[in-house]
């Protein structure tokens, strides 16, 4: 009985091209799990400034996309070069901001996903919906997000009545969390 004999060097090329393959298996899984920053990806932060220039690449030499104009929105960062990073905002549009305009503070937008003249969402003294109710929030309130524990999140926020003489006022409470955009479902944090 004869076996065939495989030549050493065909063994070498087909170990080299199996771990090549592997490699190309393995590196965009981890790649999409942190970044150059060693920091998780996908993740949520927020504008650290009140004008950010979103670009169409990483880096001053692309053209602006569009610009932010409202300091403390959230973004998911969703990619990572150099010290730009690329995110994406509550309607889903993407672009690219200098990690020098981020913040690490966790802010969340209201059920963005709503129309404003949808019902309100509740605020709750704690996290039960049988808990008092403290106020009802209208979709796209930017709200501060303390906390988020067992399908809920401790949010904070002002809001501004219109006219002279009104008074802003404070809100504090919990909401559920799956009308937070700026969470991850089952996030857990404080």
């Amino acid at each position: 009985m004869r076996f065939f004999a495989v030549p050493s060097r065909f063994k070498f090329k087909a170990f080299w091209l199996a771990l090549c393959a592997l490699w190309l298996v393995v590196t965009p899984s981890f790649a999409q799990q942190t970044g150059p920053s060693g920091l998780p990806l996908p993740r949520f932060v927020s504008l650290g400034s009140a004008k950010i220039n979103v670009r169409h690449g990483p880096g001053q030499k692309y053209q602006v996309a569009w610009i932010f104009t409202q300091s403390g929105l959230p973004v998911e960062i969703i990619q990572e070069f150099d010290t730009w990073r690329k995110v994406r905002d509550s309607d889903g549009d993407e672009g690219w901001i200098h990690q020098s305009l981020l913040s690490g503070r966790r802010t969340g937008i209201i059920a963005p996903w709503l129309n404003e003249q949808s019902q309100a969402i509740p605020l709750y003294a704690r996290a039960d919906r049988g808990a008092p109710l403290r106020a009802q929030l209208a979709p796209k309130v930017l709200v501060n997000v303390q906390e988020c524990a067992e399908s809920w999140c401790e949010v904070s926020g002002r809001f501004q009545p219109e006219g002279e003489n009104a008074s802003a006022i404070n809100f504090k409470g919990w909401v559920e969390q799956q009308f937070v955009w700026g969470v991850y479902a089952d996030e857990e944090f404080d």
